[in-house]
């Protein structure tokens, strides 16, 4: 019943964590309980350790799951179940690895284990097909900007790392007070604690009041439409949507206006790509243009590409018959007084609404059983670089962030490296309503700010809309549910931070080490008990 309480202990701590409601101070220590249960567990003379291990693993992490992303039933029981489940499993997974790796090797080598492997499982959640990095441990400081100004040399793994740092330093601690029972050792420990907690948030805290960069000022105006997704959106055409733009935006608009920006799948009525600049879609976006020459429009935009050569077929094509395919594009345009629409297409994808992982094996198993997160169900098509958009002028560069792209640091730092002096992210996050789930995809963007020093222009459908500055700090906002536009000025970026030139190094540490150690453990025995 104790290891159960302690394991109990660790799932409401860290998910009182966990941002928009939590604290993120609690971080710092939610993983000792559950390492005191393991370890009891592991010292004991039960049978079936591994099997008991994996299950009170599993009641921490399925609480954290479920408290922090159980908005996503709002769109789909089953894809919430899903997401809850399986990322559960997968973390308790390493927590057994982690339990056999201690039976073998030492305290501080199996602690060093257990680091490594959950930063490599962070990274891997950024990168394989079934990604969701949600809840990778430096999103959870995304409320508490001054202290973490720093992730601009280290990304949201240095986060993750410090907190690592807290709960080893904090368990080992007490087992040294269990074995020696020192009041003397138990105050080094808290004060070793508050050194490595407060420190890092005086850097952080003097890079916040010290930070500011030069540039050239943008006016923007954001918009926020307000749709119903789940019926109006898609029972619209695009030339009322582009009514709606113009009503909209002609309420905030100005001569010094450089920037007009419309949320993801705005224009939700999916148009033929190679019919688009011809279309008297595009000719209506001309006409607005021309009436405000400095303007320029970015907008999300459905296209479809239909064909029948099965050379063009691409990993995310889609199939109309035998002979006839399509290509489901989630896109960003650009368009202005230069006249040549700029593209790009979404290329980070919610799993199994845009994307079907490894289908080749789950198609067979599963039919076409998708994790129903809100949109359409086709297969998007991406591209393999972060296309950046360049204002009439030349004078402005803006990385084109489509939603679900926002929560990946290095990703984004792809727009940065392509020379994007300011980024906007177009979203729509009214699948999941009134929940934490828009309000934690909005503090995310400000761990983009920081890591790349860029201030964002954010246009949601039903909200939050937002700009934030390179700080991190969100200087103006419109409410969600509200109908409305946002007009701000943000300021141009040409450096390039320590992390945009490095990108996850330390994940890229991390599993080296991890590699070493593995290697460590399976040769060699433990000669001692600690």
């Amino acid at each position: 019943m104790k290891k159960i309480l302690l394991a109990l202990s660790s799932g409401i701590i860290l998910a009182l964590a966990w941002p928009t409601y939590g604290f993120p101070l609690l971080l710092f220590f939610a993983f000792v309980p559950l390492l005191l249960a393991e370890r009891q567990l592991r010292l004991s003379q039960v049978k079936r350790k591994g099997l008991k291990v994996f299950g009170l693993a599993y009641l921490s992490f399925f609480i954290w799951n479920l408290i922090t992303t159980s908005w996503l039933r709002f769109a789909s029981i089953f894809g919430a179940s899903f997401a809850v489940l399986v990322n559960t499993a997968l973390m308790a997974l390493l927590f057994l690895l982690y339990h056999k790796y201690a039976k073998r090797q030492s305290t501080n080598r199996s602690l060093l284990f257990l680091v490594a492997l959950w930063i490599s499982f962070e990274k891997l959640h950024l990168i394989w097909e079934f990604s969701w990095p949600w809840l990778n441990l430096g999103n959870g400081f995304s409320e508490y900007i001054t202290w973490i100004q720093w992730y601009e040399y280290t990304g949201t793994f240095g986060g993750t790392l410090w907190v690592w740092i807290l709960n080893v330093v904090i368990f080992k601690g007490i087992l040294s007070y269990q074995n020696k029972k020192s009041k003397r050792d138990l105050k080094f420990l808290l004060l070793k604690c508050a050194g490595l907690i407060i420190v890092p948030i005086l850097i952080s805290f003097g890079i916040f009041k010290t930070y500011s960069h030069e540039g050239e000022t943008v006016d923007v105006v954001v918009l926020q439409p307000n749709i119903d997704p789940y019926s109006e959106k898609y029972n619209m055409t695009n030339l009322k949507f582009a009514d709606l733009f113009f009503e909209l935006s002609n309420s905030k608009i100005t001569d010094e206006t450089d920037f007009v920006i419309a949320p993801e799948t705005f224009l939700a009525e999916s148009t033929r790509l190679p019919e688009f600049d011809n279309s008297l879609l595009k000719n209506r976006f001309d006409q607005y243009v021309g009436e405000h020459p400095n303007v320029n429009v970015l907008t999300g935009v459905s296209f479809i590409d239909t064909f029948s050569n099965p050379q063009l077929i691409k990993k995310e094509t889609n199939q109309y018959s035998k002979t006839l395919w399509y290509d489901d594009y989630n896109s960003a345009i650009l368009i202005n007084s230069n006249n040549k629409v700029q593209y790009y297409n979404k290329s980070r994808l919610v799993v199994g609404i845009e994307n079907f992982p490894y289908q080749d094996i789950l198609k067979p198993l599963i039919g076409d059983a998708m994790i129903d997160l809100g949109g359409t169900v086709a297969m998007k098509t991406t591209q393999d670089y972060r296309g950046v958009f360049t204002s009439s002028n030349s004078k402005f560069k803006v990385g084109p962030i489509i939603c679900y792209e926002s929560v990946y640091g290095e990703f984004v730092t792809g727009y940065v490296r392509n020379e994007a002096n300011f980024l906007s992210i177009i979203t729509n996050d009214a699948w999941w309503n009134e929940t934490q789930g828009h309000k934690q995809h909005l503090s995310y963007a400000s761990l983009r700010a920081i890591e790349t020093r860029r201030d964002i222009a954010r246009s949601a459908n039903n909200g939050i809309s937002a700009i934030i500055n390179a700080k991190g700090e969100i200087t103006s906002s419109l409410a969600y549910g509200e109908k409305g536009a946002l007009s701000g000025k943000i300021t141009t970026n040409d450096k390039m931070t320590f992390y945009v030139l490095a990108g996850d190094y330390i994940a890229r540490i991390a599993f080296f080490i991890l590699v070493f150690v593995s290697l460590i453990g399976f040769f060699r025995r433990k000669k001692e008990k600690l």
